[in-house]
């Protein structure tokens, strides 16, 4: 499997879509002006104590105010609030972290009232951006996190990834790490660390530490609050980070400024790959020229086809995501209830997965399958959803199917549900009614084609179709209708009829008789 990163800058925000193998998996895209990040630093003050939840709401310059729990202090609040004072204390001389005096843990079962005060200043860390009507959530447990290694002040402990499985690994990168790291400050090793030699990370712990330094320096020199002492890395170099892999082929940029800042970090973190970093100078919108648009314009939207006119349909509520699954034009196949259930059923657990990574869907999701009578069926529709999951960077736990056909899908959501809308103003009526994506009704004709040639055994019928778009399915020197033709056999007639509307169709057979393709009936 390979994998590319293309890269869409654009005045207002930008667009970052991952490919696995040309597929669409993985679509982020953030206003160049947005404030929030997760990962982002703040130097705050409390504005609200609220003893019944035992958690406070935090001023951070944000609509709505910050949500901030007990648990969430971490347990060497009273050290770094003792740091914070001296710190404070003198605005031209830093005093070191290394000096810093550790004062016993918080108890675990304690009170926010116990420990906070309302006006009182502390330093949080955004673990949550904003989600609907709430703020975000924050933790005072800071974390800088790089590729090898997360950096945690005051906590002296190295803690390795459980997934490097290898005990005498696991033991050098522990005894590496204690040998290496300054006084009061605990590492977490990630899993991509395993096997790097000490030069690599020695250097990546040094700019980690660099990150801490200009951060309290920041909290230092600051003299009104709210304000943001640490931003994160771009939405770019943060999915690099966490994503990169020696399986990317390229990165493609339509920028240079974001060229130069992507290339140095794929230098700093894999300086033989800085090749794969290219920027993107055609004349067609690079989206449009890596094949991205008309992918985001069939994957987003309330219905998902995915194979043989089986499809999804997936809506969004404030507490959860509901997904039903369609067979479509698939209820007539003749292979059987039960086999073209499970057949339909796959193939969505395969879109699901894709979709859940896709869309960035949080919270829980309730997916209804079509019903299968069998027990080895439905336990290998679970065993197949379960493996799709394995590629997913989210927390993420999966149920059976229930014995009403539910499964449940518990994902963990850090940002809002990525939505990108795919309809467009209607050039008939200039936006009082709306059209489907016109990019993908050439692949809705070919779809009722099939289905008139394999399923119904109807060799040959006229398709009435608006001028413009029989023009263009009869462009080029293998025209669409050649390969139709080729395909399905030369009884397909294409009719040009200037009283349809741009995207409307008709299907008629060979005695003249409409044939009805407007509507898939579905069959549960």
């Amino acid at each position: 499997m390979t994998s590319e990163l293309v890269i869409d800058v654009q005045p207002k925000d930008i667009s970052i879509a991952l490919t696995e193998d040309k597929q669409l998996v993985e679509f982020q895209k953030e206003g160049r002006s947005a404030s929030f990040n997760v990962g982002d630093m703040y130097f705050g003050r409390i504005k609200k104590l609220m003893p019944g939840l035992n958690a406070c709401f935090v001023d951070v310059g944000f609509g709505k105010d910050a949500f901030l729990h007990y648990l969430d202090l971490g347990p060497q609040f009273y050290s770094f609030q003792k740091y914070l004072k001296q710190v404070l204390s003198d605005r031209k001389k830093l005093f070191p972290i290394t000096k810093a005096t550790m004062m016993p843990d918080i108890e675990k079962d304690g009170t926010v009232s116990t420990i906070l005060k309302q006006g009182q200043e502390v330093i949080v860390q955004i673990v949550k951006e904003p989600i609907s009507t709430k703020g975000p959530r924050l933790t005072c447990d800071l974390s800088f996190a790089g590729r090898f290694l997360v950096l945690i002040p005051f906590n002296d402990k190295v803690s390795v990834s459980q997934k490097i499985k290898s005990s005498e690994e696991r033991a050098r990168l522990k005894q590496l790490l204690q040998s290496i790291k300054p006084k009061n400050f605990g590492v977490i090793v990630r899993t991509v660390a395993e096997g790097k030699r000490v030069a690599e990370l020695d250097g990546e712990l040094k700019l980690l530490l660099q990150r801490w330094e200009s951060m309290i320096t920041k909290v230092q020199k600051t003299t009104k609050l709210p304000a943001l002492v640490y931003e994160e890395t771009s939405r770019t170099v943060g999915m690099l980070r966490d994503l990169f892999n020696p399986s990317y082929e390229n990165i493609y940029v339509n920028d240079e400024t974001v060229l130069h800042e992507i290339r140095d970090y794929v230098k700093f973190i894999a300086p033989e790959r800085e090749s794969i970093v290219k920027l993107y100078t055609g004349k067609l919108p690079i989206f449009d020229n890596f094949g991205i648009t008309k992918q985001l314009k069939a994957s987003f939207g309330k219905i998902v086809t995915y194979k043989s006119g089986a499809y999804l349909i997936i809506e969004h509520t404030e507490a959860l995501h509901v997904v039903d699954v369609n067979s479509g034009n698939r209820s007539k196949s003749g292979n059987g209830q039960e086999e073209n259930a499970i057949d339909v059923n796959i193939g969505a657990a395969d879109e699901l997965a894709r979709q859940l990574r896709l869309r960035d869907m949080g919270g829980i999701i309730v997916v209804d399958f079509i019903d299968m009578n069998l027990a080895e069926n439905r336990q290998k529709l679970y065993e197949r959803m379960c493996k799709n999951m394995q590629k997913d960077r989210a927390k993420h736990n999966i149920l059976p199917l229930s014995k009403f056909g539910l499964m449940q899908i518990t994902r963990q959501r850090v940002r809002p549900a990525m939505d990108v809308s795919t309809d467009e103003e209607c050039p008939t009526c200039f936006g009082k009614g709306r059209i489907k994506s016109s990019i993908l009704f050439t692949d809705a004709l070919e779809n009722k084609i099939d289905y008139l040639v394999h399923k119904l055994k109807i060799k040959k019928f006229k398709l009435y179709i608006h001028p413009y778009v029989a023009a263009y399915i009869a462009k080029g020197f293998v025209s669409l209708k050649r390969r139709w033709q080729i395909q399905y056999g030369l009884g397909i007639r294409i009719i040009p009829d200037q009283s349809l509307a741009f995207l409307q169709y008709r299907f008629t057979d060979e005695h003249g008789e409409e044939i009805d393709m407007k509507e898939e009936k579905e069959i549960k």
